[in-house]
């Protein structure tokens, strides 16, 4: 194993890239240039959320408005569009209940089963060790799904001995290459997302029951640019910890 920066992406062959994040918009917010500049480079991304953010309420969403499992099929549908727009190949939910994700070995367990399912080249997550964001403390589902997904990477997700009833399941052991972590303080990778800064705005828009006024979201996220930006040549970066296995 090593844990060195990784070749900024870029690979020779097509890769299985496999997102597992808590909720949707998540996959947008955190990496979503990333996501699009590799869809466009012919790389298959799968994205799977462990919630459906069925308490993603806010002041234009409030619950008298709409019921937790209503906005949880909204969010449905919100997710789908947003990810056609990355260029994501397919979208899965596991349907748990947003904010109360716990690492624990029920839920290692399932995402052990989606690693083996899809069996990746690469994966992406977020940082369990972020505490911290730049909107004040971060969620606790970002946490707990970072840990979960690690957990599961190793030593569960390659090894037969470890949740020997998936294979009765017909899931055979796989480990990805590559594991990407998003919103983390700790980047050892930097990837330079000018080129597809715009589509990731784009498909932010289509959270419409979490981005309130469209036009303040691009408007707040134009503003992200790197401090060597110029009005007339911005750039965007996306920052990422990266584990190799090769």
């Amino acid at each position: 194993m090593t844990d060195t920066p990784a070749p900024f992406g870029v690979w020779d062959t097509p890769k299985k890239i496999l997102v597992i994040l808590p909720h949707p918009d998540d996959p947008e917010f955190f990496c979503g240039g990333t996501l699009a500049m590799w869809a466009r480079a012919g790389h298959e991304i799968t994205v799977v959320l462990l919630t459906c953010g069925d308490k993603g309420f806010n002041d234009e969403t409030t619950p008298d408005k709409f019921t937790p499992d209503q906005l949880c099929a909204i969010r449905h549908d919100e997710q789908r569009a947003a990810s056609a727009v990355i260029g994501a190949h397919s979208v899965h939910f596991l349907d748990l209940e947003d904010g109360y994700l716990v690492p624990d070995l029920t839920l290692r367990r399932q995402v052990t089963r989606v690693i083996r399912e899809h069996k990746p080249d690469i994966l992406v997550t977020c940082d369990p060790q972020n505490l911290f964001a730049t909107y004040g403390l971060n969620h606790p589902d970002h946490r707990a799904c970072g840990q979960v997904v690690l957990d599961a990477v190793f030593p569960a997700a390659g090894s037969p001995v470890f949740f020997p009833e998936l294979l009765i399941e017909g899931f055979a052991p796989h480990m990805p290459n590559e594991i990407w972590c998003s919103l983390t303080s700790s980047p050892n990778t930097i990837m330079d997302v000018t080129a597809t800064w715009e589509v990731k705005m784009q498909a932010l828009t289509h959270h419409k029951t979490q981005v309130g006024d469209p036009e303040e979201l691009v408007k707040r996220m134009r503003t992200r640019r790197t401090t060597d930006s110029t009005d007339e040549n911005p750039r965007y970066e996306e920052k990422f910890r990266v584990v190799r296995y090769d």
